[in-house]
């Protein structure tokens, strides 16, 4: 079975990538890439103790999705969203265990809200004043892929949008020994049907086709980008970034089970020709 989808826009935060349009440049080749620690912005849209109470999975998360639900002019409130990461709030999960590895054991009512796996789906809720349906999964390392179908499943059923929102952060020790990835990494897609002759449709940023594969996951030719993508789960977008920030059609295979990937079909909407203007009197 194929699935497919226009998207319409992208946000991206991670190590060097403070946003699509940086990531873009770095991606199509038009600028270097500079390796720094993920520059995680506060949450604005939330309330102050709310925002207080963020750590840096919840931040990832929203950063990306408030920058692809703006670029596509969508409204948040009425997004289907998909949240998809291998893990939790891995700091908060650490702060967590120490305290149960002490002699006093009660725990922090934030540090217990913010250990669900559905907390950055909640926050979002509270930020966007989101009022769709939301499905929250976790697949491990596969999970960006798992969280792309869902979201294409969407799409194909029932005939609406979704926002896919992916994202990782890194754990700290001992944790980190068991779980090694290095720093936040985060991406938002707005996914829509695509278009079939209605004049109310957007052309968007590219289309894509899926469908499973055994084929051997495709790779980055930079060895710092390719370090990124294997390195966390949200990442392994990377190809399919690269591609669209590159405008170059193209099939290539996301990481998702050992023996079953996903192939990606991508292609470009033609470009507007542009209104022509009547000469001046």
């Amino acid at each position: 079975m194929k699935l497919n989808a226009c998207i319409e826009s992208i946000g991206l935060i991670g190590p060097g990538l403070p946003d699509w349009p940086h990531a873009a440049d770095v991606l199509a080749g038009r600028a270097p890439y500079e390796s720094a620690r993920t520059a995680l912005p506060q949450p604005a849209s939330l309330p102050s103790a709310e925002r207080r109470r963020t750590g840096p999975v919840v931040r990832t998360a929203l950063a990306v999705g408030h920058e692809a639900v703006a670029a596509s002019g969508r409204d948040a409130t009425t997004l289907a969203t998909v949240f998809a990461a291998s893990g939790g709030d891995g700091q908060n999960c650490h702060a967590i265990c120490e305290t149960l590895a002490g002699e006093d054991r009660q725990l922090s009512p934030t540090r217990f809200h913010n250990s669900v796996h559905n907390a950055p789906a909640g926050y979002w809720s509270i930020a966007a004043q989101a009022r769709a349906t939301s499905n929250v999964l976790c697949a491990y390392d596969a999970s960006f892929a798992a969280g792309l179908l869902e979201s294409l499943c969407q799409v194909a059923v029932d005939g609406v949008p979704s926002l896919l929102i992916a994202y990782d952060a890194d754990y700290p020790e001992p944790l980190h020994a068991v779980r090694p990835i290095a720093d936040a990494f985060g991406v938002a897609l707005v996914l829509a049907p695509l278009a079939h002759g209605d004049a109310q449709s957007r052309p968007g940023l590219a289309h894509i086709e899926a469908q499973l594969t055994d084929a051997p996951a495709t790779q980055l030719a930079s060895p710092e980008l390719e370090a990124l993508r294997a390195g966390n789960p949200a990442a392994r977008v990377l190809p399919l970034l690269e591609a669209i920030a590159q405008r170059r059609a193209a099939s290539l295979v996301i990481d998702y089970l050992p023996e079953t990937r996903v192939r990606i079909d991508l292609s470009f909407p033609p470009t507007p020709a542009p209104t022509p203007t009547e000469p001046a009197p």
